[in-house]
């Protein structure tokens, strides 16, 4: 076999770029191996009741919308554009591909395969996972890297902890088979970990009507999250998305350091915690909304004593100390790290010769910065002028380095804004949050508009305040 560009991973990330270098590159060939039976990555192995934290309207592809925009008239995200469950977008990937990119006649696909490495003459050599047979692929242009995120979700992780004989422990994508036990129902539920799978568990625990009272939750440590209502696209949100840019800039004229800067966002409403007692040491980009806090809220057995080492019948067992829970609880797995730390510290480049590694641009809009990768790959002429505009954010896990991915961010999106053919891009860029809406304000001369020069103003003011808490949180980050 041959192709032009080797995509290793059919997730989000590798889906997003090929759809773009399909559209930008009409000679192009490219084939995709991945080692799901279907496309869509790590949604594969999520648990069944997860969904997206973001609008459906900004992720995906740039072809193809989602094909449900609506907004949600009850339930804790009352009020906010729906958010798509995992089973939507398992089916929306598969439309991608077999809809969008196998009829162009220049995508192969090998679902179940393993890539196993590549040698000096550009032929890599795959596996099947389920035969084991071995095939060779000449690869003409370059090998594409779309598993930088290593996404771990909790069927598929490791455990970090020991489970003594007669404790039951599981993932939360076991929680909706609980009917078939009948009348054999916990009497106590006990949820493991602090981020964003953890809270999607409390809320639908709750959901299903069970007391909060009999719910345990081991948070080792508070978050920041990003209030969803600051992440709403369209043109009727436009004036929240860029005003929270502002405050952004404005508050990092008085923070010392990105504890207090995501402290003074938080008391602004940008950014919301479940308990306003706690200093969160945690910030994973994850989202959520408010009515969302206020059900977690109603789960009051908070144990804070750092990580568990051991569970054994009826006791929880800390670095520290122990903890007694009710005998016969069910214990659920919510401790998989999304992205692990060791991705935040790869300092490798995009755009390296014969190879492109996709990593997020924008942080955290992953399936943006893919598709603007796949941009730069068709319409720079080498990697020095790819990678000027490519500079990878730091995948920041703490308030304390958040500064240094927004600066970062704010530094890509810099430049992209004194590029012209970039900017024709993201007006027809479906998952750019401003770029649709900007072009249609400003075929209009809107007098909306008007608020990009109150974030130019506060850019000149602060811009140097940006820099200041960001170098000093990639000081930590690097440190870690």
């Amino acid at each position: 076999m041959e192709t032009d560009y080797l995509i290793v991973g059919a997730g989000a990330v590798g889906l997003s770029f090929a759809d773009t270098l399909i559209e930008q590159d009409p000679d192009c060939h490219i084939t995709f191996v991945d080692k799901h039976a279907k496309p869509g990555g790590h949604w594969n192995d999520a648990y069944g009741f997860v969904a997206l934290h973001q609008p459906s309207a900004t992720y995906g592809v740039n072809s193809l919308p989602f094909p449900h925009e609506h907004i949600d008239t009850h339930g804790p995200n009352k009020g906010l554009r729906a958010l798509a469950s995992g089973a939507e977008v398992l089916a929306y990937f598969e439309t991608v591909m077999n809809s969008q990119l196998l009829p162009t006649g220049r995508v192969s696909y090998l679902p179940s395969t393993a890539f196993e490495g590549m040698d000096g003459d550009r032929i890599a050599t795959v596996r099947a996972l389920f035969s084991g047979k071995e095939s060779r692929i000449k690869v003409r242009r370059k090998l594409v890297d779309a598993t930088f995120y290593q996404t771990s979700v909790p069927s598929t992780h490791k455990r970090q902890f020991d489970v003594a004989d007669g404790v039951e422990v599981v993932p939360p994508g076991d929680l909706p088979r609980l009917w078939q036990r009948g009348t054999d129902q916990p009497k106590h539920y006990v949820i493991l970990g602090a981020g964003k799978t953890a809270m999607d568990t409390g809320v639908w625990l709750i959901q299903q009507g069970i007391d909060p009272a009999a719910i345990s939750w081991v948070r080792p440590r508070e978050s920041w999250i990003w209030n969803r209502e600051y992440t709403q696209p369209g043109e009727e949100n436009l004036e929240k998305i860029v005003g929270m840019q502002i405050a952004i800039l404005e508050a990092a004229g008085e923070a010392q350091d990105g504890a207090e800067l995501m402290g003074m966002l938080g008391q602004q409403g940008y950014y919301l915690r479940i308990d306003e007692s706690v200093e969160p040491e945690m910030y994973h980009f994850a989202t959520i909304s408010q009515g969302e806090v206020d059900i977690l809220r109603r789960i009051e057995n908070v144990i804070r004593n750092g990580r568990v080492t051991a569970i054994e019948p009826g006791k929880l067992v800390f670095a520290d100390n122990e903890v007694d829970v009710p005998e016969g609880a069910l214990f659920i797995d919510c401790t998989a790290r999304a992205v692990p730390i060791t991705a935040g510290r790869d300092d490798r480049p995009v755009f390296d010769g014969d190879t492109i590694l996709l990593q997020p641009l924008h942080v955290p809009a992953v399936v943006f910065s893919a598709a603007l990768a796949a941009f730069l790959e068709v319409n720079f002429d080498n990697d020095d002028e790819r990678n000027a505009l490519a500079r990878p954010g730091p995948l920041t896990d703490t308030p304390s380095t958040f500064p240094y991915a927004h600066l970062v961010t704010m530094m890509n999106r810099g430049a992209w804004s004194q590029n012209e053919a970039i900017g024709r891009w993201f007006a027809t860029s479906r998952l750019d949050f401003t770029g649709p809406t900007v072009a249609k304000l400003a075929a209009e001369n809107s007098p909306r508009l008007a608020i990009f020069a109150k974030f130019q103003k506060a850019a000149r003011k602060h811009m140097p305040d940006i820099v200041r808490l960001g170098m000093q949180a990639k000081a930590i980050h690097d440190a870690r």
